[in-house]
């Protein structure tokens, strides 16, 4: 059959929802200002630069005649759905988001949401997170959703606090040294 007359399913959104954390049942799709804005201005330049330059490259190709061995055109069109398919996926994102700035909590000694906080385990092993959306989750770079394990067991706790994490291998106690969120504006 020809690709023409097939209809792609938004179950390629899901390809992109799959690698991230689920949202837990009732719950918002938290983020902070600066994540929202970081998604925004991908979305801007899907929509305003790269799927304009990829429509203009495959309508060109198009106009080159026989399209079944025309890389330019197959591969045009492959990219403008890998595009499409980001836009709705990001879009989706969007309209679920709730921004919550937690510059509000600037001076707290209290866990919540876009606290960066610095904590020892038993073993004497120092850490920096920083507790964000799912849509900013970067755990190389310190980053943990607020739906990870860690970041549930260090909300509310303030600093000084001793709180237990529960893993696999056991538990855990974890001493909280230090909290601390961005300035307000």
């Amino acid at each position: 059959m020809n690709k023409a007359f097939v209809k792609e399913s938004d179950a390629d959104d899901e390809d992109d929802i799959g690698r991230l954390p689920p949202i837990p049942p009732g719950a918002k799709n938290y983020i902070t200002p600066q994540g929202y804005q970081r998604i925004r201005q991908e979305l801007l330049q899907l929509i305003d630069v790269e799927r304009p330059e990829v429509v203009r490259v495959v309508h060109w190709a198009a106009s080159n005649g026989d399209r079944s061995e025309n890389g330019d055109y197959i591969y045009g069109k492959r990219r403008l759905r890998e595009i499409d398919r980001r836009i709705r996926f990001l879009t989706k994102r969007l309209d679920l988001a709730e921004v919550v700035d937690p510059s509000v909590h600037h001076g707290s000694d209290q866990v919540f949401f876009g606290a960066t906080v610095t904590y020892v385990n038993v073993a004497g092993d120092e850490q920096t997170i920083s507790i964000v959306g799912i849509d900013e989750l970067d755990p190389l770079n310190g980053k943990i959703s607020w739906v990870s394990p860690v970041a549930r067991a260090l909300t509310k706790a303030r600093e000084g606090d001793v709180i237990t994490l529960r893993t696999p291998a056991g538990d855990d106690e974890l001493e909280i040294v230090r909290v601390e969120y961005p300035l307000p504006g």
